[in-house]
């Protein structure tokens, strides 16, 4: 039996709030997703999925929500300065910078954000 890695799904607060900052992060989502429950993505073969927190309270009855850091995705930038780009865009639009865009040691430039939910987010080149 073969198993691959096909989705990673997020919990969402609010849809719509959790949404939109993807797609300012380059993701293709319709607006009227930010009405569903349950949203899925699809990129370079990959599937990202949001989920309210009333649908996973409906799914696992026991759902609390979680403290502290919990997962982290990374978004590649095609160059350094599109990473600086893309920060500067997600404070623009008054989401929280985690750490501010700066050359990692081991080469690349690096910054980190924080979604609605809280979820650090990479971007990096």
């Amino acid at each position: 039996m073969k198993i691959k890695l096909d989705m990673v799904g997020i919990v969402v607060k609010d849809m719509k709030k959790a949404l939109d900052f993807y797609r300012v992060l380059g993701l293709a989502i319709p607006e009227q997703a930010n009405q569903e429950s349950h949203v899925e993505v699809s990129q370079n073969g990959f599937r990202l999925a949001f989920d309210t927190q009333e649908m996973i309270r409906d799914i696992y009855v026991s759902w609390e929500k979680p403290a502290g850091h919990r997962i982290e995705l990374a978004f590649l930038c095609t160059s350094r300065q599109g990473v600086d780009e893309t920060f500067s865009r997600l404070m623009e639009r008054g989401y929280s910078g985690h750490k501010e865009p700066w050359d990692a040691f081991w080469g690349q430039r690096y910054a980190v954000v924080e979604d609605p939910d809280g979820n650090l987010i990479s971007i990096f080149a």
